[in-house]
């Protein structure tokens, strides 16, 4: 296990090589989850979802999901849903409604609205919080979503905390590497922890340019 401060130091219970290996593969697991069909969106407790059945208005509406999975319609009665994608709600319905009800359903599923899945970020970012995962996301896309990196103090090496099986697992990732396409933009999952660590030295130089505007005319072009 490896744990990391929200201003960027990093401990280590383990020897440094140990450290590194486990980050790689860390980094290994967490960019294998962007493969398609790993990221659809699952389902949750509170999310919004809309049922269409074609032809068949008295069926069609949108539903919360209950805190305990599932909802509950008419002919059909309580039917669990969390932990499915829409496209696997839309078969189960399809297949459940013809086996009893309807001749050739056509059952069209979308969620709504977001609301059980949030993922965490934390330091350099210029709009940290707690956010709503409305779908598929990057790492790339959440910073976004966080208003972007805090390009005066942020550091491009961004660590991502995530519980897999039951154990805390953490990977280091490249902003830099990710956004010139020398690195995959992994996959943000429900519960992830971003941070994004400070470069001391970055706000060191970048004070010292402040307080010494004759100099700031030889500030490097390339960082």
């Amino acid at each position: 296990m490896i744990s990391a401060d929200f201003t960027g130091s990093t401990q280590a219970a383990e020897p440094a090589s140990a450290e590194t290996a486990q980050l790689a593969n860390s980094v290994g697991s967490f960019v294998a989850a962007a493969t398609p069909g790993n990221t659809a969106y699952k389902i949750g407790p509170q999310d919004v979802i809309e049922i269409v059945v074609f032809k068949v208005p008295e069926l069609t509406r949108a539903v919360q999901v209950a805190d305990t999975g599932s909802i509950n319609l008419p002919l059909v009665g309580e039917f669990p849903v969390a932990g499915k994608t829409a496209q696997q709600v839309e078969r189960e319905l399809t297949a459940k409604l013809g086996a009893t009800f309807l001749k050739s359903p056509q059952v069209s599923v979308y969620v709504k609205e977001f609301n059980s899945q949030r993922v965490t970020i934390e330091g350099a970012v210029k709009r940290p919080g707690v956010l709503p995962l409305r779908g598929k996301y990057s790492l790339l896309q959440v910073c976004a979503l966080a208003e972007g990196l805090d390009r005066d103090v942020a550091s491009s090496q961004v660590m991502v905390f995530r519980n897999h099986n039951g154990q805390r697992i953490a990977a280091e990732f490249d902003m830099d590497a990710i956004r010139d396409g020398h690195a995959p933009d992994p996959a943000i999952e429900d519960g992830d922890v971003i941070v994004v660590p400070t470069s001391s030295g970055k706000v060191a130089l970048n004070s010292f340019l402040r307080i010494t505007p004759a100099l700031a005319s030889f500030r490097p072009s390339v960082w």
